[in-house]
């Protein structure tokens, strides 16, 4: 039977992770430096795979790390969810959360699913409008939260970065079209800005076929055959195909998604959903760790 993981062990691990260095992560942990090392031993001995590769100034992950990584953010999440269910009071009341359609079909529902078996009295009000409304939403007051289109806002805290793409229908050659059919959001739109000047770039003929700032009519016309769109790899469906450089498509800029707050959202309830925005759909993690102890 294989080793089970120790929660203390995986915590220290993502302290690490978080803070860059083994003597800070000490000091969050509240123990020495020697011990952390020792506790990095422990779980590497566990895992049976090296975790750090370690240089006279920094440590990286190795590729196992990273692995890892992922699991103890779950990890360690779920364990404290479990513990936030029967040892905080239970919260009551209404928050309102803003999205995009883009991500509420595909990313919303880890928020939800985990919000709603943490504080089952909690009233979620969801929202969805484009990035930009939610921004000035927030703004004005009208939201306590919202999950948007970072470039599209250009404040707020970056939870997730995902890769940007030409997608068309696995059905139909819409792709091969000369000039090119695009369905895509409003000018005002960064993904369509981004399509724009990627086929500019490399001289492809385009017309804007379809507008809306609303994905599904976007995705209802690129399932039809009728253009081809922009979505992040989370809002990809099973019926559709990316379209790479293969394809003759050039590679768009990462789609950055942004974490709103409303000054007001400062209450426990607020609190407990950012929690489950960040943890449940954030994928960013530090490729180096610098200036860490041997």
């Amino acid at each position: 039977m294989p080793n089970l993981l120790d929660i203390e062990l995986l915590r220290t691990f993502l302290t690490i992770t978080e803070t860059g260095s083994f003597t800070r992560a000490a000091e969050e942990v509240h123990r020495t430096q020697s011990a952390v090392s020792m506790q990095m031993k422990k779980l590497e001995e566990m895992i049976g795979r090296p975790l750090f590769e370690r240089g006279a100034r920094s440590v990286t992950l190795t590729p196992d790390g990273f692995r890892l990584l992922d699991y103890a953010q779950r990890i360690v999440s779920l364990s404290e969810e479990a513990a936030a269910v029967f040892s905080e009071p239970e919260l009551q009341g209404q928050v309102t959360l803003g999205v995009p359609d883009d991500y509420a079909d595909r990313l919303l529902p880890r928020v939800l699913q985990a919000f709603a078996r943490s504080h089952p009295h909690v009233e979620l009000v969801v929202r969805c409008e484009g990035s930009s409304s939610l921004g000035e939403r927030i703004e004005k007051g009208e939201l306590d939260l919202a999950i948007v289109t970072k470039c599209d806002v250009g404040e707020g805290e970056v939870i997730r970065r995902e890769a940007l793409n030409f997608v068309g229908a696995r059905e139909h050659a819409t792709h091969l079209a000369d000039p090119l059919p695009l369905a895509a959001g409003p000018q005002t739109c960064s993904w369509r800005r981004s399509a724009q000047h990627a086929l500019e770039s490399v001289g492809r003929k385009y017309r804007v076929a379809y507008t809306s700032s609303s994905a599904a009519p976007l995705i209802s016309a690129v399932l039809a055959g009728l253009a081809i769109t922009i979505l992040p790899e989370s809002a990809v469906r099973p019926e559709m195909r990316v379209l790479t450089e293969r394809d003759g498509y050039p590679a768009l800029p990462p789609c950055d998604i942004g974490f709103l707050r409303a000054r007001h959202a400062r209450s426990a309830i607020h609190d407990a959903l950012a929690h489950h925005i960040v943890t449940r759909i954030g994928n960013l993690s530090p490729a180096v760790l610098a200036d860490a102890a041997e």
